[in-house]
């Protein structure tokens, strides 16, 4: 059975979230967060990118941090987390990159307290149209 393709995603897992999508090495996070990279806010999700060569793999590496500040028990933590794991799960075919490139994002939780995950799967929609919108527009003006 030959598998349609789009975009470098696989037509049959539009919706998962595997290893390989997720952004691992010290390398690529430190790179991500040094200064000049692009960052947008829709409360209570902040998205941090960055633009490389594409090389192997995944197109879009994802991130996903809530920090100790904002929660103190490790399960708010871990349910914060899952809840933008899967927002981005569902919405991640908003994203497309221009050809040649790859992105790496980074979401941070911004709220101090616990948000419904309809709430979540809104800002995360937003957060991702308007990164789309901002590469798709860099890439057109170079």
């Amino acid at each position: 059975m030959a598998l349609k393709i789009e975009n470098n995603i696989n037509v049959q897992h539009v919706h998962t979230f595997r290893k390989a999508e997720h952004i691992c090495l010290k390398r690529d996070i430190d790179a991500l967060f040094d200064k000049g990279n692009a960052a947008k806010t829709a409360y209570p999700l902040r998205a941090i990118w960055r633009m490389l060569p594409y090389e192997a793999g995944p197109v879009v590496k994802v991130l996903v941090s809530v920090s100790k500040r904002h929660f103190k028990h490790a399960v708010d933590r871990n349910r914060a987390k899952r809840q933008m794991r899967e927002a981005y799960r569902l919405n991640k075919q908003i994203l497309s990159t221009p050809e040649g490139l790859a992105l790496h994002v980074a979401f941070i939780w911004l709220s101090d307290m616990p948000l419904p995950s309809e709430q979540v799967h809104k800002k995360m929609k937003a957060l991702l149209k308007s990164i789309n919108l901002k590469i798709n527009d860099s890439a057109e003006v170079d």
